[in-house]
């Protein structure tokens, strides 16, 4: 029997510790895929003229339904909205955890986060010598740059040493360059980062911060703590925005397909709190100060658009937005102000349910992916580094991207190969697996931020959840009792992956 370890998490403290069991011996065979385009078997490399650029936006907290291309109405988000109506717009695309830190790491590595006990308060995260999606385009050519929130921990912790450098960030695991902060605007110390040394030092002092008539971990939420004196939080948003766009305007003949091929990977802080839209956003959408910060990252995903087509690199970017995780939006927010940050929806961040995990996902390619069309493939974010593989040529080494599988195919408006579902982590520790329609959860309760967040079994009664998507989109009626074969086999799929330490092949 596996024993799942839940992931400590408080009210006052919204970040996961990222600490789950893991329990891994490697064992051939245990999952047997059709196809071929999986990440260990790529393509032949492609002339270097028609590899890609790459940008990948990664908002912050940004739920399902914050988007007018996924049914917002409050929020106006025309930039985003255009980016859905020229490339590709996902219904069914999946963070591989519903917090922060372990969403990250699964994006940078191609792993699922359960499989990684480490601490970013206590050290790094992504191992040493670990393949992430910078270091494996790297070493086929492309120049590789990063801005804005790490959370993926410094060999140190947070035991800053300001004035030596921060080993085992950004560049050390990948990246030529890198600008940001080492974790969100409402942990402190807060200061600003370039490549691997902070840029001034917190030397000043910011008192906490809290919103009337929102919980305590929304709104104009920050914590006390150092700060430096060149960094003010209602700035960082802005400062992050204008440093990408340095960035894509100092490539070399543009960036176009006879200079070298780019990655470009924005973090964005927002819309997480704390929710501090500038001036030029205060009031511009009918759902309070979350609304404006959510057409704040509207604007700025615009502004970084407008450069990539300023550089003449347009039709040859493959530009990816997503969003962490959910968002923390309670259903009293949504029956106060008419906005659901989750669409339709059930739960928020933390959560094992959709809402904690179900996100956004936008992909343009002028060059080769259709405008307007809509995919309902199930992705995740382990899948970008198979992804980028396939695409630049290169073939992922056994010990890289254990869960990782090409979406090239679904890009392209290919029927997508076969995979063993996908598997997502709740703040609190409880796994779910997707197989079809079908999603187990091996716990009762939401697992993250939703009451109850956790619930014991009753007596003869179920000890974890079983829903059909298709059915019952809402997650409203548990299926455990009911279907016995169907919670057999997805549970001993659920063990298998983890014994055996991967699922790709």
């Amino acid at each position: 029997m596996i024993a799942l370890h839940s992931l400590p998490l408080s009210s006052s403290n919204r970040q996961t510790s990222f600490k789950c069991s893991v329990v891994g011996a490697l064992l051939a065979g245990v999952i047997v895929l059709l196809g071929t385009l999986n990440a260990g078997a790529a393509t032949p490399a492609a002339p270097a003229a028609n590899r890609p650029n790459i940008v990948i936006i990664l908002a912050d907290d940004l739920g399902y339904g914050d988007l007018g291309s996924y049914g917002a109405i409050k929020v106006k988000t025309p930039h985003l909205d255009r980016l859905a109506a020229e490339g590709m717009r996902f219904t069914d695309a999946h963070a591989a955890a519903g917090v922060c830190v372990p969403s990250r790491y699964a994006l940078m590595t191609g792993r699922y986060p359960f499989r990684n006990d480490r601490d970013w308060r206590q050290g790094t995260v992504i191992e040493d010598g670990r393949l992430t999606i910078a270091s494996l385009v790297k070493s086929r050519g492309y120049a590789t740059g990063m801005v804005g929130k790490w959370h993926l921990g410094f060999e140190n912790g947070i035991a800053f040493n300001y004035a030596q450098p921060l080993r085992g960030g950004p560049v050390d695991r990948g990246f030529d360059s890198f600008f940001g902060i080492h974790a969100s605007t409402d942990i402190p110390p807060y200061f600003y980062i370039r490549n691997d040394r902070v840029v001034a030092a917190p030397t000043d002092k910011i008192e906490a911060n809290s919103s009337p008539g929102w919980s305590p971990i929304q709104g104009a939420f920050w914590r006390e703590g150092p700060i430096s004196p060149d960094l003010k939080l209602e700035a960082v948003m802005p400062r992050f925005t204008q440093e990408a766009v340095n960035w894509l305007a100092q490539r070399p003949s543009g960036g176009t397909n006879t200079s070298q091929p780019f990655l470009l990977y924005v973090a964005f802080t927002a819309p997480h709190t704390p929710w501090l839209p500038t001036e030029k956003f205060a009031g511009t959408s009918e759902a309070s100060m979350y609304g404006d910060f959510v057409a704040q990252v509207d604007d700025s995903v615009g502004q970084i658009l407008a450069a990539v087509e300023r550089a003449g690199a347009k039709e040859n970017t493959l530009v990816f937005f997503t969003s962490d995780n959910g968002p923390v939006w309670y259903p009293e927010d949504t029956k106060r102000l008419g906005h659901s940050s989750t669409g339709s929806l059930r739960g928020m961040k933390g959560d094992a349910w959709e809402g904690g995990h179900r996100l956004p996902f936008l992909a343009r390619w002028p060059a080769r992916i259709k405008p307007g069309s809509v995919n309902a493939t199930t992705i995740s974010f382990v899948d970008l580094l198979a992804t980028f593989a396939e695409i630049t040529g290169a073939k992922l080494p056994a010990d890289a991207g254990e869960d990782s599988f090409s979406i090239l195919p679904a890009l392209l408006g290919q029927t997508a190969t076969a995979r063993p579902g996908i598997m997502t982590l709740s703040s609190r520790g409880a796994l779910t697996l997707r197989e079809g329609d079908w999603k187990f959860i091996s716990a009762l309760g939401s697992g993250g931020f939703s009451p109850p967040n956790k619930q014991a079994p009753t007596p003869g009664g179920p000890t974890g959840q079983l829903y059909h998507l298709g059915r019952d989109p809402g997650e409203q009626n548990n299926l455990w009792q009911q279907e016995p074969e169907v919670v057999a086999r997805l549970s001993a799929r659920l063990k298998a992956a983890q014994t055996a330490g991967r699922t790709r092949p």
